[in-house]
């Protein structure tokens, strides 16, 4: 008769051969100490325990030998679990795996991890090679999509390279840099592929937000003497030429003597402004007024006018001189500005 598989001391399910941890509740299996129905004593069954050989004591009688005690295993103390050597090991690449994760997230890297029993299972088990094997699946499989995670952020990191290079912005050291993050990772050296990965990241992101905040100032600048000039307000200098040649000199780099002209160049819109914007705003309100006293309802309109005029006193000169610009291209400028075309009072 075939005797019956062993079964889990936890859940009492059946056990394959040679399992580590059971596969119904997950728990590590110690396998001296799985239950065999097979091996249970004959009490159990209620039948008396077979004699001993002749001349033997019997250990159930009075004044009978004491009974040995059960032999045990070798390699290990009563009542404590074996030393596992490989606890610290998996515990160290555990943590790698984690840092990994954790640096390739800007990537959009899904790294594999070994679940909370597993971890468990591994650092009790008393034959931890399998565990081994697993940890370094999940290596190679985190250095193969990290490795695919930097070829795509090379791409597109490029692709950011050359935008900062038409505009004269060295990038060299970040071309190389990128290439040296390729290699360190295709080579196994994920860590330092990562730190590579954040400084090229870092720097390429603060030259970008250089150049976007000098585009955005240029931008600025041109849209308020462009309003001025739809306000009937002469700008210090022509818009479109001074577009362009701000622009030649966003092209060739040099941001620091660019961001000095738009300074200049802001301040002496504003000193015209502070002349001519008064005026101008008072001409409006006639106009306003003018146009209620036939009828004609124009409070959303002078409510905008207000709007504009406080915004521009509080500092705000571009935002203020917008509104102004709507009004003007929704309700028209009053017919006398109109006629006389751009001026300063």
């Amino acid at each position: 008769m075939v005797p019956p598989p062993p079964v889990c001391p936890h859940c009492g399910e059946p056990l394959p051969d040679d399992v580590l941890v059971c596969p119904s509740c997950h728990q590590p299996v110690d396998l001296p100490a799985v239950i065999d129905p097979a091996a249970a004593p004959a009490e159990a069954g209620g039948g008396a325990p077979e004699p001993g050989p002749a001349g033997a004591p019997d250990a159930t009688s009075a004044g009978s030998a004491r009974p040995r005690p059960a032999p045990k295993s070798p390699g290990r103390k009563s009542g404590t679990a074996p030393a596992n050597p490989f606890a610290a090991e998996l515990a160290r690449r555990l943590t790698r795996v984690a840092q990994w994760a954790e640096g390739a997230a800007p990537l959009g890297v899904d790294i594999p991890r070994l679940p909370a029993w597993a971890e468990e299972a591994a650092r009790s088990s008393w034959n931890p090679e399998p565990w081994a094997e697993a940890v370094r699946g999940i290596e190679r499989i985190a250095q193969k999509r990290i490795v695919a995670g930097f070829e795509e952020w090379q791409r597109r990191t490029k692709a950011r390279l050359t935008r900062l290079e038409a505009y004269a912005v060295d990038s060299r050291l970040e071309r190389d840099q990128i290439e040296d993050t390729l290699h360190a990772a295709r080579t196994g050296d994920i860590a330092q592929a990562l730190s590579t990965f954040q400084q090229v990241d870092r720097v390429v992101s603060l030259k970008e937000r250089h150049l976007d905040q000098a585009r955005e100032e240029l931008e600025r600048v041109v849209a308020l003497l462009r309003d001025m000039q739809a306000l009937s307000i002469d700008p210090p200098q022509d818009p479109t030429s001074v577009e362009d040649d701000l622009e030649s000199e966003l092209r060739a780099g040099k941001l620091a003597p660019l961001k000095q002209q738009i300074r200049a160049l802001r301040l002496q819109a504003v000193n015209r402004l502070k002349a001519g914007l008064p005026r101008y705003i008072a001409d409006y309100g006639d106009y306003l007024l003018d146009e209620r006293t036939h009828g004609i309802a124009t409070e959303l309109e002078a409510e905008e006018l207000a709007r504009g005029a406080r915004e521009f006193f509080r500092g705000h000169p571009e935002e203020g001189l917008r509104r102004l610009r709507l009004l003007q291209q929704t309700h028209g400028l009053p017919p006398g500005r109109a006629s006389r075309g751009p001026h300063v009072h």
